[in-house]
């Protein structure tokens, strides 16, 4: 169960062996020591990054098939569908299938929603705005 879930084979990890030399102080030294310790701990935190990412590979679609094995063993389990949910779960997978929209007449659209907003640009800092009154009307604006 722990197989290929820990680092143990990682270089870097010997660095934090303990060595017991007396070491004379030299600014330097301890200077290319914290350094190094900043350098490690970058190499150390990528390579973490890479091996989760390589255990990590397949885990959604081994999470899916563990589900749909679930579902298939515990199938009297499930509520029986009737007849009108089976036709609208049938009709919902072909509307999925196919790439054209169709729309009912009484569905309503929000063309808001649809077509995305551009950003308008204006050069040299200049902007024109409107200002609408109260009864309708669109005025130029004198900011």
């Amino acid at each position: 169960m722990q197989a290929g879930k820990e680092m143990t084979c990682d270089t870097t990890l010997l660095f934090g062996a303990r060595r017991n030399v007396p070491q004379r102080y030299d600014r330097e030294l301890v200077n290319k020591t914290l350094d190094a310790i900043r350098h490690i701990s970058e190499i150390r935190a990528r390579r973490e990054r890479a091996f989760y990412k390589k255990r990590m590979v397949g885990k959604r679609a081994r999470e899916i098939a563990q589900a749909r094995k679930l579902v298939a063993e515990n199938e009297h389990l499930l509520p029986r569908l009737r007849g009108s949910e089976l036709r609208r779960l049938a009709a919902e997978s072909a509307k999925d299938t196919n790439t054209e929209m169709e729309i009912e007449e009484g569905d309503m659209i929000q063309t808001d929603s649809i077509t995305p907003k551009s950003k308008s640009r204006v050069f040299g800092g200049e902007q024109r705005r409107l200002k609408v009154t109260v009864d309708g009307n669109i005025e130029p604006s004198l900011e």
